[in-house]
């Protein structure tokens, strides 16, 4: 077979071609294959071809070999199946804490590991205009930079912002100073769990941090955020309010019962009260919006315990129709 300059990087357009262009219903022919590497300037016989293709395959490549007159050649596995592509892309384009920009890079990316078949498919399916986006084109590495102080056990420090009326930044007085702990999504966004000497345990918008700095200064010691009692934490929380932590009691309606567990956990015990009704107690951190989701249930949620509790509660609702009656 005659040698060119680009033999070495024949496999590689071989296999990047079977990666891009096959399908179980479209198998891609030797002939083809030939056809694509003269286009590179490669010469290439049927019998380079089918050898290329075995070396593929011994490497682990999962090609599959079709014979008969409408056979080919397939990759019939990947890294990541279809579906899985779909969930990814699902979960990216719906992220409130990543720009549009940076959600369309990361869709093309998750395209790139279809065959492109199957990509025209999938970016058809995806809307991303029109979707409330971070307005924070850093947040990625705002994300890295946290990971790598967390790996490092190093404080931070960083500015923090906020949007005024016309949707502009607004920096608070003073850089902030925290020992970061972990990242969590919550309500389509992603907060910072961490301790600070001025504010004990607390959280911050990741989307609305800037110019964050790795300290030399090791990270103060917080045993509220320690291993398991990080996630714990932040389960107690609602869409990442501070509060008070609190064993709470409530009574909830029977019809509300899909909705406690999918909250609280399996792990709650949930006790009958007469036929239409259960009482349980979970530890939470009140907040105005913990009392708000529980004043979303009407007559059929009420708080039975601490009595402080429930006073907030009924304040927060005689605020709410004090400012309808004015």
């Amino acid at each position: 077979m005659p040698k060119s300059d680009n033999q070495k990087l024949k496999i590689l357009y071989i296999y990047d071609y079977l990666m891009k262009n096959s399908h179980e219903s479209r198998p891609v022919r030797a002939g083809e294959l030939i056809e694509m590497l003269e286009k590179k300037g490669i010469a290439c016989d049927r019998k380079t071809v089918y050898s290329d293709i075995a070396a593929l395959q011994d490497y682990g490549v999962d090609i599959v070999a079709l014979p008969g007159r409408n056979g080919g050649y397939y990759v019939a596995s990947r890294i990541f199946e279809l579906p899985e592509l779909k969930l990814l892309i699902d979960a990216v384009q719906s992220s409130r804490y990543l720009t549009e920009k940076k959600s369309r890079e990361l869709i093309e990316k998750l395209c790139a590991q279809c065959n492109e078949e199957d990509a025209r498919f999938v970016r058809r399916n995806v809307l991303i205009s029109g979707r409330v986006k971070s307005m924070n084109e850093s947040i990625y590495y705002n994300v890295d930079a946290i990971q790598e102080a967390i790996a490092q056990n190093r404080q931070i420090t960083f500015r923090y912002f906020d949007w005024d009326i016309k949707c502009q930044r607004r920096y608070r007085e003073k850089a902030y100073l925290a020992s970061p702990y972990g990242l969590y999504q919550d309500n389509e966004n992603c907060y910072l769990l961490g301790y600070s000497d001025r504010h004990g345990v607390t959280i911050y918008r990741v989307d609305r941090m800037a110019n964050i700095t790795l300290l030399e200064d090791k990270r103060i010691p917080c045993p509220e955020l320690a291993d398991t009692k990080l996630q714990a934490h932040a389960n107690r929380m609602f869409q990442m309010f501070a509060g008070q932590t609190t064993d709470v009691k409530m009574r909830f309606h029977k019809s509300l019962l899909n909705v406690a567990i999918d909250r609280f956990g399996k792990e709650t015990m949930f006790i009958p009260d007469g036929e239409d009704y259960f009482i349980f107690t979970v530890k939470v951190v009140v907040s105005p919006m913990f009392l708000s989701w529980v004043i979303g249930f009407g007559n059929k949620a009420k708080l039975l315990h601490p009595a402080s509790v429930a006073e907030e509660c009924l304040a927060l609702c005689r605020e709410t129709i004090r400012q309808y009656e004015e």
